[in-house]
């Protein structure tokens, strides 16, 4: 490559255009193929990346399919929370995977897309697990640069992050911060993690900067949460999430958002 030449996920991406596959039309086909009728979502969603909370619910018999999810990558699952009704996917990890499910999440009547994700701990703020509401994310992946030009950081809705304020104050542990995008786990050099603290980033994970993207570029409404557990594995007993694997706290904190904003 040229040294001034530009690479390819910065050239020619035109993020103002539309697109020419859209969810819309893929949803169409999945349910010709599937031969399914076109069944709504639930309004208010949520991406579990690691499968525990998709997991813990279907051991205590909480979850059920929805039969009506006709993604070809994921199965859906619905199931209540104080009185709301809940979509969740398991194990959509990276960006762009967490983005092309949140795209056919709100094709299909999604209005709130929660995301819960792990997170390395960067900028020390005590011993884990504990939650960042995530305010901004670092866009070291791929996936943002489609929905929104360059830039370092891709920002969570204002107006939702307004309306959250004050609704942690009585647990589980929530802080709000900035945290680091990555498509590569295991090139979080010592380097790079340097290069985080000093911009203030209090954790890594690897989904909140491509939704926090697509949120902006199409106008939607989406919060990430970055639950720090681990020390990226630089201790011994680390990547504890606590009870029922990390599940009754992250549902906790979900349940306190959906009083918000659902």
């Amino acid at each position: 490559m040229k040294p001034q030449e530009t690479p390819p996920i910065l050239s020619d991406k035109h993020p103002d255009d539309p697109s020419a596959f859209t969810p819309e039309s893929l949803l169409r086909e999945a349910r010709r193929q599937k031969g399914a009728d076109a069944v709504a979502v639930p309004k208010v969603c949520l991406l579990d990346p690691d499968g525990d909370i998709v997991r813990q619910l279907r051991a205590e018999g909480r979850a059920r399919r929805r039969e009506g999810w006709v993604c070809y990558h994921t199965d859906m699952w619905v199931f209540d929370l104080d009185g709301h009704e809940i979509g969740v996917v398991g194990c959509a990890v990276g960006a762009s995977f967490a983005v092309l499910v949140a795209e056919e999440m709100f094709a299909s009547g999604c209005a709130l897309l929660i995301s819960v994700t792990s997170s390395g701990q960067i900028m020390p703020q005590g011993a884990p697990p504990y939650f960042i509401l995530i305010d901004r994310a670092l866009r070291d992946e791929g996936t943002s640069y489609h929905y929104l030009p360059p830039s370092e950081w891709s920002a969570a809705p204002e107006q939702l992050l307004s309306r959250l304020e004050g609704a942690f104050d009585d647990g589980p542990r929530v802080l709000t911060g900035a945290t680091w995008t990555t498509d590569a786990p295991f090139r979080e050099t010592e380097a790079a993690i340097g290069s985080a603290r000093a911009r203030g980033i209090l954790g890594v994970e690897m989904e909140a900067a491509g939704l926090y993207a697509f949120a902006k570029a199409r106008d939607r409404a989406v919060i990430c949460l970055a639950h720090v557990t681990n020390q990226m594995g630089t201790i011994d007993g680390d990547f504890e999430k606590g009870e029922a694997n990390g599940t009754a706290d992250a549902l906790a904190v979900v349940s306190k958002i959906v009083a918000r904003l659902g």
